[in-house]
């Protein structure tokens, strides 16, 4: 019995010593990742602020007085100077009160004419003539009141620019207190892009600029240019100088509200267009790294440290900002510390690797090529 429990224990080692060779000859060897070290360098990063454009000139075309529509004279997109006509309406109920209207001034101008003689003779007091006159000048005024609302009824061009989207169509009923406007018209060889910047972010833009020689009033000279990110996310191919910064900040919203201009010979943007306005930054001798050398989890970046005693990787949580295709360094990681540059989702942490000393010009070079 002793001689049988013998055998079996010594065949159970035999067994697991071969099932562990076996597992040892089949684990994968270390992985070859490369290695850099943290570098500084001078980078530009921007602060992004989503934006509606509206034409340098706006304008709303609104009627006047109530009429049916009899007349569309213009086009969208047309372009029209001030005081061109672009709608009509109907007349017709006020070519009758004009009418109505000149009667009682005339009827109104023979009353008075008729009391002078009367009263040069002493026959009539002056205060008939009096009364008298005073009703030709209410007949007048009337009369002026209606001839202005007929000529309403013709709508003009209130500033030269570009026909915007017609709303109303012949045989509409307008009304001054319509919800929309007839059109507008507007002019884009320049457009305003208008955003807000919250308090926080206002503050440290004015930490950051040169404002030592800017007086009162023209803090705008001081921002750099800024882009504009259409809403198709192309860059638009001119930049745009900050023309209007608000003296107030709105306390509903606790924002400051800014306004940009661009240049737009090619008519490329229109108004009521969105996009992202885009602030540079330009930061000196900043800590970066790759954005590929990084990772993601729960919110946070992380980077894997290598440790050159035993040449494992050990996970490190950092705080960033973004300037593509890097990372700047805030806090958690210091000059000349060596990280995994590339290849973070092959590994875990405390895994033992076989470094490859690389720089961080090639990982971003191979960054390029993979979001091109």
């Amino acid at each position: 019995m002793k001689n049988k429990l013998m055998l079996l224990t010594a065949l159970v080692i035999i067994i697991l010593g071969s099932c562990q060779d076996q597992a040892q000859r089949q684990a994968p060897p270390p992985p070859q990742l490369p290695i850099i070290e943290v570098e500084t360098k001078d980078v530009t990063t921007y602060s992004e602020y989503p934006t509606q454009l509206e034409g340098v000139v706006s304008s709303e075309v609104r009627a006047k007085v109530a009429g049916y529509m009899t007349e569309v004279v213009v086009e969208e997109g047309a372009e029209v100077k001030k005081g061109q006509i672009l709608f009509r309406l109907e007349t017709e109920s006020l070519s009758g009160d004009a009418s109505a209207a000149k009667a009682r001034v005339n009827a109104a101008q023979i009353e008075v004419n008729k009391l002078k003689p009367l009263v040069e003779k002493e026959i009539v007091s002056e205060r008939q003539l009096e009364t008298a006159k005073a009703q030709l000048e209410t007949a007048k005024s009337d009369l002026n009141s209606i001839s202005a609302n007929i000529d309403y009824a013709t709508i003009k061009s209130p500033v030269d620019g570009y026909v915007g989207t017609i709303n109303y169509r012949e045989g509409a009923l307008i009304n001054p207190s319509d919800r929309l406007p007839l059109t507008r018209v507007v002019k884009t060889n320049e457009v305003f892009a208008f955003f807000s910047v919250n308090e926080k972010d206002f503050l440290n833009m004015l930490s950051q600029l040169d404002t030592t020689d800017t007086s009162k009033g023209n803090l705008e000279s001081t921002f750099p240019e800024v882009s504009l990110v259409m809403s198709n996310g192309k860059d638009y191919n001119l930049k745009g100088k900050i023309s209007s910064v608000s003296n107030q900040v709105n306390r509903e919203t606790g924002t400051v509200r800014f306004r940009a201009t661009f240049d737009n010979p090619n008519f490329t943007l229109r108004d009521g267009l969105t996009g992202t306005i885009k602030i540079p930054k330009y930061l000196e001798n900043a800590r970066i790294v790759p954005r590929l050398s990084t990772f993601s989890r729960q919110g946070k970046v992380f980077v894997f440290n290598f440790n050159d005693s035993d040449s494992t990787v050990t996970e490190k949580s950092i705080e960033v900002t973004r300037a593509d295709p890097y990372y700047i360094i805030n806090s958690g990681l210091q000059i000349n510390e060596k990280i995994v540059g590339k290849g973070v989702n092959k590994i875990k942490n405390n895994d033992k690797i076989i470094p490859q000393p690389s720089t961080m010009d090639s990982i971003v070079n191979s960054f390029d090529q993979v979001f091109k």
